[in-house]
Parts: structure tokens; C-alpha cells; sequence
């Protein structure tokens, strides 16, 4: 990662945390489907970045998140634990030729197919352990079902609307 690289995804994790804080935290569909859009943009960080400063990033941003959602470090966790699967997971859906470098993993560049079958189990994964840590102690498990499903679709559909409406396509060098 060039620095202009590292110096846009510092604007990136500032932006997505402005809008996860002020925007988001108040926009539940039918009391059930919350969007985590943070979740979004650590899945769009650049495929080669490791697994290890992915963590961090993650932990950064889920306690930054943590702190003004006064949720006692379930972001943290949920973002962390989606952050250590991203690495295996794009191991496992690596396409024949391989990925481009510095190619970041986008709908645009990526397509609708690949895109949907990388980040729908991760956003699954990131949710489902966001609303078991919430449910902890309860017996609530077909709500807690029934909210981490709805909330993955909100999400996956407005991670899909942003970056239509604000990404552009990119290739790597």
C-alpha cells in the first residue's frame, strides 16, 4: 500500500464512522433490520492487506463505534471476528487467474456474482455474532435469527447503493 493508499482509507474509516454514528445508528427498518455500514467498509479494504493490521483496523473502528453506541464492545468483537475470516474466505472464492493487485474488492470491479458470494457470508458472520453476543443470557434465539437475517440483507443492500452511487471502477496497477 502506497501512502495515498493508507491517507484514503484514514478518510475512509473517518467517513464510515461519521455516518455509522450520526446517520445509521437511528435507522432501523421495522424494528428488526439495523444497518452496520462500517462492516462494508472493512470489507472493501484492499485484498492484500494482511489479516493481521485488518484486525487492528477492525478493532479501532468497532470500538470507536462501541463507545458512542454504549454497546460494551459487541462492534468491537462482531468487527474483529469478521476481519479474522476475510483472509480464509478469499482464499477459498479466489478466482482462476487469481486477483489483480491493488485491486480493491468492489461490486464494480468485481461483479454482482463474486461480490455477492464474498461479502453476504461475511456480513452474515459479522451480524450473527453481533446479535448472539446482544442475546447472551436469553432464550430470544428466533428473534435473534430473524434480526441477524434481515439486518445482513439492509446492510448488503445499502453497502450495494453506496458504492454504485459513490465508488468507481478501478483496476489495479
Amino acid at each position: 500500500m502506497n501512502s495515498r493508499t493508507v491517507i484514503a482509507s484514514i478518510g475512509g474509516i473517518f467517513l464510515y464512522f461519521i455516518i455509522q454514528v450520526l446517520v445509521l445508528k437511528n435507522l432501523v427498518l421495522f424494528g428488526v433490520a439495523f444497518c452496520f455500514l462500517y462492516a462494508i467498509y472493512l470489507l472493501l479494504l484492499p485484498i492484500e492487506i494482511k489479516t493481521i493490521p485488518l484486525m487492528v483496523i477492525a478493532f479501532v473502528l468497532g470500538f470507536s463505534i462501541d463507545i458512542f453506541y454504549d454497546s460494551l464492545g459487541i462492534h468491537t468483537a462482531s468487527a474483529v471476528m469478521m476481519a479474522f475470516f476475510r483472509k480464509p474466505w478469499l482464499t477459498v472464492i479466489t478466482p482462476t487467474g487469481g486477483y489483480d493487485t491493488n485491486t480493491p474488492p468492489t461490486l464494480l470491479n468485481m461483479g454482482i456474482g463474486w461480490f455477492l458470494v464474498y461479502s453476504l457470508p461475511l456480513i452474515l458472520l459479522h451480524h450473527l455474532t453481533f446479535f448472539l453476543i446482544d442475546n447472551l443470557g436469553t432464550s430470544l434465539y428466533i428473534p435473534m435469527i430473524y434480526k441477524t437475517l434481515s439486518s445482513t440483507v439492509f446492510t448488503f443492500i445499502i453497502g450495494m447503493i453506496v458504492q454504485v452511487l459513490f465508488y468507481k471502477k478501478r483496476r489495479g496497477i
